[in-house]
């Protein structure tokens, strides 16, 4: 389990290329992102997506969200009208809450991350950190809470490494960022019907 440290106001190129070199291997990495510390994985490598429910010891029909750098990769995944579109905007460049949408699934990614509905969870995140991360990846990322299903979420970076310092399954990498910028997972809206929006998670 390596560790890297960075400043989020001072970001390195090294940096932004080493992390993204470690998750196109196909490794699992924790990463500051614009919520909670948490854990990351290539979209498309099964192994990887494996290996984060085996650290997580998360029921494997649960699926994950996807993290995306802007819109045209999200038109590579999901499918939306132009008024879904209006309304990722909105929801996306106008609000300062991060926010995970619903939107329905294109099938270009392993089955692991679709629920039965066939939605795909995506966001935009706000942190600029991830999204070079991202662009230098060229693939979505995978992101969960660092912590065992059904316990609580660590915030602070010393919690993490802490965490997983005696477990027999570690995260490959630990990018080490202080204590995470806001203590609240994202919010959760199904966009898939404009006409019966939902927030399933406030």
């Amino acid at each position: 389990m390596k560790i890297l440290k960075v400043k989020l106001d001072k970001l390195e190129p090294a940096a932004i290329k080493f992390t993204a070199g470690s998750l196109r291997q196909g490794q699992v990495v924790v990463l500051p992102t614009d919520t909670i510390y948490g854990l990351s994985c290539r979209a498309d490598s099964i192994s990887a997506l494996k290996k984060i429910y085996r650290l997580k010891k998360r029921n494997k029909n649960k699926p994950f969200l996807i993290l995306v750098s802007d819109l045209k990769m999200l038109k590579k995944y999901v499918s939306y009208s132009e008024p879904q579109a209006k309304e990722l905007k909105n929801i996306w460049f106008k609000s300062l809450r991060p926010t995970t949408v619903i939107l329905k699934n294109k099938s270009r990614l392993p089955k692991e991350l679709v629920s039965t509905s066939q939605g795909l969870a995506v966001r935009l995140p706000k942190s600029v950190f991830l999204i070079k991360i991202i662009k230098e990846l060229g693939r979505p990322l995978v992101s969960t809470s660092v912590n065992l299903s059904g316990e609580p979420s660590l915030t602070k970076i010393t919690e993490v490494i802490d965490y997983f310092k005696d477990k027999k399954y570690q995260p490959d990498l630990i990018v080490s960022a202080g204590r995470s910028q806001k203590k609240k997972i994202s919010r959760l809206i199904d966009l898939r019907d404009l006409k019966e929006l939902k927030i399933l998670r406030k």
